[in-house]
């Protein structure tokens, strides 16, 4: 059967077309047709070493300085370095007073967070081109072969011509190399789908990406976030369980109705509200 649950939406391109683009901005999510897996992947491993070289309340100055002028991914070249944190800062943010980096900064403390998970969420909130690879990956049967061209045909179709093909082929593999970097899938040539076990951090994150794309309810647990978990809604709901008697959010049950909301992000729920109804917005980054 495929590893994901078949009930669960997998287009981000849907869930992501209500929010207004302030809202979007505000959370810290990006849109449009540009993407960072055109040249890079995920970059798991400089993410890791960049978060523990640098404090949790830094700023985004911070993080520059401890890439480009303290080399903490030890880069050869300054221009590798000065590139290394641009495609970081697309990927991640690197902003405190961006809310979605800000709690993956929180949840990253943990090393049995599941933090390649976290980092694909939110590589998948802002970055296209992976979201466009999504399908192609999370809808293979447990233990299938995913392709090099089965991820290449979901990127040209997502581009719809603005892509060459040396872009396409360059795309295609480094989003097979994130998704083997999520534990999504294994093997170095031939890429074979496994089945990913989300902990209550990961799944606590992914509801919060739907939540702040505007979801709420029963649908929090329907969104293309949830979808790469490879659960079940029935487990996902377990995970939000313990989510809760970690304090990472509110969730309640009656019958078929189930609510879940965050309350240490209230005050940001209230700005992004804000935001749009006064026309004010942080340029995204």
């Amino acid at each position: 059967r495929p590893a994901v649950n078949a009930r669960s939406d997998l287009n981000f391109d849907s869930a992501l077309a209500a929010l207004p683009p302030r809202q979007a901005a505000f959370w810290g999510f990006r849109t449009g047709a540009r993407g960072t897996h055109s040249c890079r992947t995920m970059m798991l491993a400089e993410l890791s070493l960049l978060l523990a070289a640098v404090p949790g309340e830094a700023s985004r100055r911070e993080y520059a300085q401890a890439v480009i002028d303290e080399n903490c991914l030890g880069k050869h070249t300054a221009s590798n370095r000065k590139l290394s944190f641009q495609r970081l800062r697309e990927l991640y943010g690197l902003d405190a007073q961006l809310p979605l980096f800000r709690v993956l900064r929180g949840l990253w403390r943990p090393p049995d967070a599941g933090r390649p998970l976290l980092a694909l969420l939110l590589a998948l909130a802002r970055d296209p081109l992976l979201r466009a690879s999504a399908r192609a990956v999370a809808a293979a049967p447990a233990h299938g072969e995913v392709e090099r061209r089965d991820l290449r045909e979901a990127l040209a179709e997502a581009a719809a011509g603005r892509l060459n093909e040396a872009t396409l082929a360059a795309a295609a593999r480094n989003a097979a190399s994130s998704w083997t970097q999520s534990g999504h899938l294994r093997g170095k040539y031939r890429k074979i789908r496994r089945r990913v076990e989300p902990t209550p951090a990961a799944a606590a994150y992914a509801l919060l990406l739907g939540f702040a794309a505007g979801r709420r309810g029963k649908p929090l647990f329907e969104t293309p976030w949830c979808a790469v978990l490879d659960a079940e809604p029935g487990e996902l709901v377990e995970l939000a369980a313990a989510a809760r008697r970690l304090g990472l959010l509110h969730l309640k049950q009656s019958g078929a109705m189930i609510e879940v909301s965050f309350p240490a992000l209230a005050a940001d729920c209230r700005e992004a509200e804000r935001s749009l109804l006064h026309g004010t917005h942080r340029k995204a980054g």
